[in-house]
């Protein structure tokens, strides 16, 4: 994978992305902002191209690795859009009932890198599923900048009924151990505090990377042990923090918290400069023993 290092990115420049990627300004406005910022060596579309995603560098895990099968699946979501959709991936030699993960994708359905980390948690073991909150507009289509647009045209009460839907799915999967975390990342790490306090008795473990609590009155309800996991550079998202953890502390929720020095928001996801390979690497492998520790 070739990426062009973040500290050649002025830090202006991942603030408007971050701004751009959760609604607040424009692709416009982000590209006018890019453009008055004079970087040797880069040009403004060398740092439009940096910042947004390039899927074709993010796959870890191939479609048809020969550990783990994949495949598109349905469940039933009454108090959401009716009918909801995920990709499924399981260990190809399931012997024993296997503990599984929900995989939450950011604000722009399911894109290419969700699905690569639901098939690396089966590459560890683990029955994934990452429903796609677009399923009801079509689904995901093929692009993150049209993506942001469908969901943002979504009833958020529904999606978030959806994704709850689906964790009762998965927590009764045949396969299942009837023990399921979630781990999501961005929207996603937003709908896994959701889930966590929304629906305790559907969630065993909890890993939001990046993600907003839920709603004050909600996180009282959180039980289920949480590994939560923070990039330095993303105010919008650590100035909730404190806050949260007062009412966990408040309520002797089991929780780990991590903040990795020199990253930006989405510092996981690998098809961007936004990318931090050690951090991602060190972030996930918390994760993964969080997951074995706590549901298998």
């Amino acid at each position: 994978m070739t990426y062009i290092s973040a500290e050649k990115i002025p830090q202006q420049a991942f603030d408007w992305y971050d701004d751009y990627a959760h609604g607040d300004i424009d692709r416009r406005t982000f590209l006018s902002r890019l453009g008055t910022l004079s970087v040797t060596g880069l040009t403004l579309g060398t740092m439009t191209r940096a910042l947004t995603p390039n899927y074709a560098l993010a796959e870890q895990v191939s479609f048809n690795d020969k550990d783990i099968i994949a495949s598109y699946e349905q469940f039933d979501s009454p108090k959401g859009h009716g009918t909801g959709q995920g990709y499924l991936v399981v260990p190809s030699n399931l012997s024993r009932k296997t503990p599984c993960v929900l995989v939450v994708h950011e604000n722009r359905g399911l894109n290419p890198y969700i699905k690569d980390v639901a098939r690396r948690l089966a590459k560890q073991g683990f029955i994934a599923f990452a429903p796609d909150a677009l399923f009801p507009l079509g689904g995901y289509p093929g692009n993150d900048d049209e993506g942001k647009v469908m969901q943002r045209s979504m009833d958020r009460t529904k999606v978030e009924q959806d994704f709850i839907a689906a964790a009762s799915y998965l927590k009764n999967h045949q396969s299942g151990n009837s023990k399921l975390g979630v781990v999501g990342f961005c929207f996603g790490g937003y709908i896994s505090n959701m889930l966590a306090a929304a629906a305790p008795e559907l969630i065993d473990a909890a890993v939001p990377f990046y993600g907003t609590p839920a709603e004050a009155e909600l996180i009282k309800q959180v039980k289920s042990p949480i590994l939560l996991q923070f990039a330095e550079n993303d105010k919008r998202v650590n100035a909730t923090w404190p806050d949260y953890e007062a009412t966990l502390k408040a309520n002797k929720v089991t929780y780990q918290a991590y903040f990795y020095p020199n990253t930006q928001h989405g510092f996981h996801n690998d098809s961007t400069s936004r990318y931090n390979p050690q951090a991602a690497e060190l972030a996930w492998d918390r994760t993964i023993k969080f997951f074995k520790q706590h549901i298998a």
